[in-house]
Order: C-alpha cells, then structure tokens, then sequence
C-alpha cells in the first residue's frame, strides 16, 4: 500500500482521530468504526485497543501520541478489572436496597462502580430490575446523576414503581408515564425541580420517541442524568424511529444501562443498535462498518447476510461491560419466585368492567344474605372480562353466547411469550376460561408455535401423549391448561418458567399448578407470571394468593371491597 506521508494518531479522550493524506481515504475508511468528522475534517475511531490494533495494521508507520497509549491502557485495566470480579466468588459492597442481594448482583454492582455503561444480561427471575435501581441509587448518593429516564415495553412499566418502592433504599420521586403523548408530557412538567431525591421517569418505547424532545428537556435539567433500556432488544434495528430516540436519548448520559435475558435472538448483529445506545466506542456508530467486519455478504447484488465471521472479536467486545447471568448460574437464587406484569385495560374495557362491578355491588347490597357462593359468581364475571370475554345471561341465566371484549391482556401475554421463547425456553400457561385458552391457541398458531392444551375434553390417553410429547419433543414449546383440568398429576419440568393467564380463588389449586413445574426432576430455579388486570379482581385474587390465603375464605367478610364499595 502506498501512503503518501506518515499518519498521526491523537485522541480527545472520547475518540482517537486520525490525520492522513488525502490518498489514504480508502485505507482510513476500511478500518472498523471509522467515521468521518465533519468539523476536525479527520477520521475519528473508538478509543478502545481494537481500533488502535487495526490502525497499526493498515498504517504500519502511523505516528501515535502518548495520550492514545494512556487510553488503551486505561481501557485495558478497566477490562481486567471487569474480569476479575467476574472470575471472583463474592464483592463486598453495599448496595442501596432494602433486600440482601444475591452474590451476581454484588459482583454486577461492583462491575458498574468500574464503568459507566453496563450491559445487564440477566435471565428472567435473576433480578436485573432491583440491580438497575441499586446502581441508580448508588450514582445519586455519589453525586453522578439527579434524573433517570427508564424504557420500557409497555406492560413493564408499571412495574418499576413498585419495585423502586419495594427495594430502594434512598430517597426518590417515581412516575411512570400514563395516557396519551399531551397526558405524558403534562405528567413530566408537573415534576418538581431537583432536589434531595432521584427523580425518576417511567416510559414505553412506543411513546418515548413521540415526546422524546420534552424528555431530552426535562433530562438536560439535571446535574447529570441517566438512561436505562429495559428489555432492549426492543431497539435492535438501528433503523428503527424507536431504536434512533433511544441513541439520541442516551448519547449525553453519565449512566447507561441495557437490560436484557435475550439481547440477541436471530442474529449477532442485532447487538449493534443495543451497544451504539450504550457505549458507542465498543462497536462504533456505523452499521455498515460492524456488518463489514462481522458479516459476510453475498446474494443478489451482495446485500444478503451468509454467513459470520470474527464472532470470538465481537462476543468479547460486547462482554467487556456486560454481566451475563443464567437462573443455572446463579446458584443461590431460591426455587420459586413470583411475578407480577401489569395489564392496563383499554378506556372501553375499563368502563364496561367498572360498569359491572357497580352493578354487582349494587345487587348484593338489595339481595338480601350475602354468601360466598353468590359473591364468588359476581367476582368469576368480572374476572372474565379483564381475560378479555363476558358471557350474555337471560333473566339471570347464562345463555351460552360469549362476546370478546379487548386484547388487552393477550397482548401482554404476546410480549412475555416473546421474550420466553426468544431466550429458548418453554414454558407453561394456565388459564382459569376455556374461551380465554382458545384465544391463545389460535394466537399460538398464528405464530406458528408448537403447543399442546389439556382441558376438560382431552381424553386421558390424549393428555398423557401430549404431556410426553412437551416434555421430549423440542418442537412443542408451549403448553397450554386449565387449572383444574391440569392441576394434578402432571409432570411439566421441561419448562422452568409459568404464566398464569388467569388463577382461580382456591389457593390449593393455584398451588398444585405451581407444581407441575416445581417437582421432583426440577434442576433450575423456577419462575411464576402473573398477569394482572390494574385495580381489578385480579389484583385481589393475586394478592391473596401471595399471601398463601384462598379467595374463597375471604369474600364474605370483604365483598364491598372486593367489589368497589368501602369497608364495613
């Protein structure tokens, strides 16, 4: 290769910049992560020890200022650093929660105290939302950040302010942005100035990037803020509007985190978007370039991906600031946990469903002596409709004819699925309504998923195969039941991982479809779903489960709050 005079390499802390002869464009360009500097007129590169080894090896003779050996080796010890709490047996550190954390959620801490962007790929049920919150806590109590911008599928939302109120342990002020982008954006105006709290903001992807200019001002508020990416396969397209909000969303943030079980589903090139929002330096800000280096191209007019290369390069650059951890991993998670994903019923599914708790109320309240029996029925309708279904009755008698109502709670059912079988698991889904369970078949055919169901018209010859068959065949990977008809005798450890669509009131049901994950044959940590109608029945019902306590037992005494009205 000819170059026409030596290249000089310099860095500005955040980038390595390179000055060349005009001649030397091609060779520049080729370089992984390069990009041109419209203002310095130089080709820039991330400051890592990659791009200083692949600028020596297209330019030999480059002339390197000392500062850039200062940034590599700075980046090496931090990498080494990094690797030594992930080969170490426990970290002594405190973390800001009030729980005792589990020894990967130690070293995780420890590893984020090294770096400002870390990547937390946390399996399901390992615990990466109470870490998020511990490192947000701990880079508020330091001084590092004032504001935190949480992203987040829609039915996960609502579930980081009850785990900030659950577990943090330092003062903080919660909102998690509801209704539409005008209701969102008056929301983040009410929020007070900064002061004695980290202020926290809740928001899904989809409404993120509509009101990403008023985040961007409430954020830039701040004496420094943060930016977490839950779920963040989310913005693995880089194309994408949603994924390009997020990267300008982050681009000036003091903390960065990704949180994902899954970043990587269909192909190793979706880390890109994923790690451009959270440390541009690792992969650099060019799509083109990262597909060049870790692709290789072909099909009609070479656009089609064929195959991979330099995999080993790019897995040890993504996990430089990443923490991986599986369920099998962490030895000392405990053998069940519960999980609670919010459904939000749309605004007619929520007037019908208050509609009809008033009207319950109202009938038991005039008919005289309250039994369970009676109460159990209004609360069995209202649990219905939130699954999405109303039966129609005539002069007080079902008439056989159901209407479906919403999607509300299948479409967070959809978004849970999606993240079980993109982490290649299977999983087991009870539901208490035949018309609830048929809605998910027919959303599994849809998707083309193997499943099996068992209800109260599956022969027992049949039940037997089908169970045989989730259990061996890795084609079959949901199956689907109702909680009766499922509730004994089966053998489900193929799945580590539940989803109750819908539970009944017994506890002693509930706690028999538990276990037919849960049993002898079990190696991994299981973890149970439930999907929750906000201030529903549901609501109730789960919370009563959790507490080991059977609805049944409770509804005489607690009906008019159960059903809307005050307590006696």
């Amino acid at each position: 290769m000819s170059i026409s005079h030596f290249p000089e390499l310099t860095t500005d802390k955040k980038k390595f910049i390179l000055t060349c002869g005009f001649g030397d464009k091609d060779a520049a360009k080729s370089i992984p992560g390069a990009k041109w500097d419209t203002k310095l007129r130089r080709w820039t590169y991330p400051a890592t020890p990659y791009s200083l080894r692949d600028l020596k090896i297209v330019f030999p003779h480059v002339i390197v200022d000392p500062a850039v050996l200062a940034d590599v080796q700075a980046v090496q010890q931090r990498n080494e650093a990094i690797e030594a709490i992930k080969e170490a047996d426990d970290a002594e550190v405190n973390l800001p929660i009030k729980a005792v954390p589990f020894v990967h959620q130690r070293k995780a801490f420890q590893m984020a105290l090294t770096t400002p962007n870390i990547a937390l790929l946390f399996e399901q049920g390992c615990g990466k939302t109470l870490e998020a919150i511990a490192i947000a806590g701990s880079d508020f109590i330091e001084g590092r950040l004032q504001r935190m911008l949480i992203l987040a599928p829609k039915s996960v939302v609502p579930v980081w302010p009850k785990e900030f109120n659950r577990f943090a342990d330092f003062p903080f002020l919660v909102a998690a942005l509801r209704g539409s982008s005008l209701q969102k954006q008056k929301q983040l105006s009410a929020f007070p100035p900064t002061g004695d709290a980290l202020q926290v903001i809740v928001i899904n992807y989809e409404s993120a990037w509509r009101i990403e200019a008023q985040l961007l001002a409430w954020l830039r508020k701040a004496d420094g803020y943060g930016v977490v990416a839950d779920e963040s396969q989310r913005i693995k397209t880089p194309g994408a509007e949603q994924s390009k909000a997020v990267h300008r969303l982050g681009k000036d943030a003091v903390r960065r985190m990704i949180l994902s079980g899954t970043p990587v589903n269909n192909s190793p090139l979706e880390f890109f978007s994923q790690y451009k929002f959270l440390d541009p330096s690792v992969f650099g800000t060019s799509f083109t370039a990262f597909r060049s280096r870790y692709a290789r191209m072909g099909g009609f007019q070479g656009k089609v991906v064929v195959g991979y290369q330099n995999l080993p390069e790019l897995v040890a650059k993504a996990h430089s600031i990443a923490y991986r951890v599986s369920k099998a991993e962490a030895l000392d998670l405990p053998p069940e946990m519960y999980v609670t994903r919010v459904v939000e019923l749309g605004k007619q599914a929520r007037k019908m469903y208050d509609a009809m708790r008033k009207d319950a109320f109202l009938e038991l309240e005039s008919g005289g002596q309250i039994t369970a029996q009676n109460v159990l029925t209004k609360i069995g309708k209202l649990q219905r409709m939130t699954g999405g279904f109303v039966s129609l009755e005539e002069d007080g008698l079902p008439t056989g004819i159901t209407y479906k109502l919403h999607d509300d709670k299948l479409g967070v059912f959809e978004e849970l699925l999606d993240e079980i079988m993109d982490a290649g698991k299977k999983t087991v889904v009870f539901v208490r309504y035949l018309d609830e369970l048929h809605a998910i078949e027919k959303l599994l055919e849809a998707r083309k998923l193997g499943y099996r169901s068992i209800y109260g018209d599956v022969s027992q010859d049949d039940r037997g195969r089908f169970v045989d068959e989730f259990q061996d065949d890795p084609a079959v990977r949901v199956f689907v039941a109702q909680i009766r008809t499922a509730g004994l005798g089966l053998t489900l450890t193929a799945a580590d991982t539940s989803i109750f669509y819908s539970t009944g009131y017994s506890l002693e049901d509930y706690a028999q479809a538990c276990a037919r994950i849960h049993r002898t044959g079990q190696t991994r940590s299981v973890t149970h779903y439930l999907l929750v109608c906000e201030d529903t029945i549901d609501e109730d019902i789960a919370e009563a489960l959790q507490k080991k306590k059977s609805m049944a037992d409770l509804v005489v005494d607690n009906y008019k709050t159960l059903l809307g009205g005050k307590k006696k």
